[in-house]
């Protein structure tokens, strides 16, 4: 996960995909109104981290579907 170990900057983001600027900006601004991440302004850069919290959450309810097989 690209966000786990630090904040990147939108630029920083980008570089580590085949997208373009304005589809990378669209996809953190879903991820943000999902509060799935976080952002912070550092001068006239904007960095971007993972709300943590959120995904704890998400793998909590997911683990509740694990278990035993059913199929065999």
């Amino acid at each position: 996960m690209l966000l786990k170990k630090e904040k990147l900057s939108a630029g920083e983001i980008c570089e580590n995909f085949n997208l373009t600027g304005a589809t990378i900006s669209y996809h953190l601004s879903i991820l943000k109104k999902s509060k799935l991440i976080f952002e912070s302004k550092h001068k006239n850069f904007i960095y971007y981290e993972i709300n943590t919290s959120v995904f704890e959450e998400v793998m909590l309810w997911f683990s509740q579907f694990g278990g035993k097989n059913e199929n065999k």
